[in-house]
């Protein structure tokens, strides 16, 4: 594993499909909307789930006019489809299955052992550089304070 993309650094480009088809792209929100990128190693694990139900909870502080939460893993768009629907998942769960983990490697946060992302979370001005990160291993659930208060500092 390389290293987590660090604050200030301009991120990495990608185009990954949803668990509906629709293909995302970082470009897409460049000049208009902050972006959390929010990396997971596993639909249907107990963590994963935890944290992705912290965000459907409290959409509104994850999506906004301003920003727009993308949920990346290395699970197949069939299986992210399956999850957000038994979940009530309403955010894009982006598949980086193929080439397997290209955009998290490209990010720093794949695990080549486990084969999947760590949980690593960006979030991206409207230019694309990183304004803050967290980054934690598999088993460690992470704690989304720190993101609030950094898009809190950014709408600043």
């Amino acid at each position: 594993m390389t290293s987590p993309l660090a604050v200030g650094a301009v991120a990495p480009e990608f185009a990954l499909r949803d668990q509906n088809g629709q293909e995302f792209s970082l470009a897409q929100f460049r000049g208009a909307k902050n972006v959390v990128l929010v990396f997971y190693p596993f639909a249907f694990s107990g963590i994963c789930t935890g944290e992705l139900c912290e965000i459907r909870d409290d959409l509104g502080g994850f999506v906004a006019d301003d920003v727009q939460v993308l949920a990346v893993s290395c699970d197949h768009m069939f299986s992210q489809r399956a999850w957000a629907d038994k979940e009530g998942y309403f955010f894009p769960l982006l598949s980086d299955f193929w080439p397997h983990g290209g955009v998290a490697k490209s990010y720093g946060v794949f695990n080549e052992q486990a084969g999947a992302a760590i949980r690593g979370t960006f979030l991206l001005d409207v230019d694309g550089v990183v304004r803050w990160s967290l980054v934690n291993e598999i088993g460690q659930p992470r704690d989304f304070t720190g993101y609030h208060e950094a898009l809190a500092e950014l709408r600043r």
